[in-house]
């Protein structure tokens, strides 16, 4: 029986997260109020800082080393009363009123159970499991965990020292004991979720060992390895893998809500809709709260409905039990006001974010692209800064690119995109597929021609809308618009699981007009800009200079109709 690896295990003294502040939870502030917006800071065009070219390498780049903006205290204000649940509201709402004693106690350890990827679950036998001695000192190790939380209102749910403290556990029990089948599975689970915080994908080849010693010592209805697999493929963004093993712990253990989101996520990312709404019924059925409500909200969008998707997100809110729980609902919050054009909403709902978990890196790099909307431009630097020390994904380092070639600052653009390679490439070492974002890359700032290649291959194995219109933009910009318009034509058919987001429609509206379809590139065009003014610093610009070099339609419309 292989053994576990300790090496590369972080001991819990040598973590350097820093320890987050206790954060009250009796009295929630009311709302976030927005306060930078009626006094902008001046833009950074006229002083740009030049940046070093000679340094192409990620962690080489010579920036200034970013100041943390000082996060207003929460204030001791009396709730008013809650709005009923069906009213959408564009401002966040604060979490409810929160409950004391043993059901707070009970509320963060399932919130626990779900973040840490089914870990505590694992560790804890399922209700109608007897306790065994051999899962008393991991018992301790999860209520020290839960108690650590509830105290300290960490940003998110379990901090990594006391993650790291139960890999260690776990290790050490299956040193003695190396015929443990659930405990192979809990030790993958939490290096899953080490490798998902810490972003250090070396992590993943651990779990996976793990996790595959459980399920190989117990291969049928072993609904811990099951999950455990479901969340390490979705972290690895391979969500057909993730689509395999979350249906084989649906079927291992159906009541088991907790497997449900990662099999939504999954679906999602398949573009496969009507699954998602199927496994969301069956969630819904097990589960309420901000959770189920959340999950609501995502598949509402994917589905072309943003009103009832902002009214289920909006409602999440005010339901949400731990400052973890609220800030995730409010960064979906805030994803969703960015894609209607609410540059202002959603900055909002980032700042309430952020306020709840302070350095949540989701929330940092929604701000700076809030604040780039809003012409903030020298908070949304600092802001993308800021989280590219905190997570260097790929991402968010493709925004940034952007943000500075919008700026004209060439050679600082080209330092994010060199970062951004060698970020997808140590991620592929862990198994990590970043391959959608550097396909993205490569069509506008590289080589189109292996944009197509890496994005035909991200196609056969994740058909969604979002794939459909990076490969359709590759193939336009190889020159090959004929094959190009049917999968942009698809990424913006909600009949054929597509989404109408501003950048697929600006992406359809220059194709169509490279195929001189004009009337259809001037609607799409438009379109696209009515959706959201914003959608990025660099194509927004352009959509506007194609409407006006095409001018107007002709007044008796297009041939087509009229022959």
């Amino acid at each position: 029986m292989p053994q576990p690896e300790s090496e590369g295990v972080p001991q819990p003294e040598s973590e350097s997260e820093p320890e987050p502040e206790a954060r009250p939870v009796s009295k929630p502030e009311a709302r976030p109020e927005p306060k930078a917006e009626a006094q902008p800071e001046p833009e950074p065009e006229a002083q740009p800082e030049p940046e070093p070219e000679a340094q192409p390498e990620p962690k080489a780049e010579a920036q200034p080393e970013p100041e943390p903006e000082a996060q207003p205290e929460p204030k001791a204000e009396v709730q008013p009363e809650p709005k009923p649940a069906s009213q959408s509201q564009p401002w966040p709402r604060p979490a409810s009123t929160r409950r004391g004693g043993a059901k707070r106690a009970l509320i963060a350890s399932v919130v626990v159970c779900a973040v840490v990827g089914g870990v505590c679950m694992a560790i804890l036998p399922e209700p109608d499991e007897p306790p065994t001695a051999r899962d008393t000192k991991a018992a301790r190790v999860t209520a020290a965990v839960n108690a650590a939380v509830k105290a300290a209102g960490a940003p998110t749910t379990v901090r990594l020292r006391d993650l790291a403290a139960m890999i260690n556990d776990r290790e050490a029990h299956l040193r003695a004991h190396p015929d443990d089948v659930r405990a192979w599975a809990v030790l993958g689970s939490a290096y899953v979720e080490r490798g998902e915080r810490a972003d250090e994908a070396k992590y993943y080849p651990m779990a996976e060992k793990a996790l595959r010693t459980s399920l190989k010592a117990k291969p049928k209805g072993n609904v811990e390895a099951f999950h455990g697999l479901a969340a390490l493929a979705e972290a690895r963004h391979d969500f057909r893998a993730a689509r395999k093993w979350g249906e084989a712990a649906v079927a291992a253990s159906p009541k088991r809500w907790t497997t449900y989101p990662l099999l939504i996520d999954a679906y999602r990312g398949l573009g496969d809709h009507w699954a998602a709404q199927r496994a969301l019924r069956k969630l819904a059925g097990l589960r309420s709260g901000a959770e189920a409500l959340a999950q609501t909200g995502l598949v509402y969008r994917d589905s072309g409905r943003p009103e009832d998707a902002a009214a289920a997100l909006s409602d999440a809110v005010a339901l949400a039990a731990t400052p973890a729980e609220e800030a995730a609902v409010l960064l979906r919050g805030g994803e969703l006001a960015w894609e209607r054009g609410e540059p202002a909403t959603s900055l909002r709902y980032y700042e309430a974010a952020l306020r709840a978990a302070p350095g949540e890196h989701a929330a940092l790099a929604g701000r700076g692209r809030a604040l780039a909307a809003l012409g903030r431009t020298s908070e949304a630097l600092r802001a993308y800064r800021t989280v590219l020390t905190k997570r260097p994904l790929p991402q968010y380092a493709l925004e940034l690119g952007e943000l500075y070639e919008s700026l004209g600052l060439d050679r600082a653009a080209r330092t994010q995109y060199n970062a951004l390679r060698a970020q997808v490439r140590e991620a592929a070492a862990g198994g990590i597929n970043h391959d959608l974002v550097l396909g993205r890359l490569e069509a506008d700032h590289g080589s189109p021609a292996s944009a197509v290649r890496l994005l035909r291959a991200e196609w056969e194995r994740h058909p969604s809308a979002q794939v459909a219109d990076a490969l359709g933009w590759a193939l336009h910009r190889s020159g090959r618009n004929d094959e190009a318009i049917s999968f942009a034509s698809r990424a913006t058919d909600e009949n054929d699981g597509g989404m109408r987001l501003a950048l697929h429609t600006y992406h359809l509206g220059v194709i169509e007009r490279a195929l001189r379809q004009d009337y259809a590139a001037r609607s799409h065009l438009a379109e696209s800009l009515r959706i959201n003014p914003h959608f990025s610093p660099l194509l927004a610009p352009a959509a506007k200079k194609a409407l006006q070099a095409m001018g107007e339609p002709p007044a008796e419309g297009p041939e087509d109709v009229y022959g």
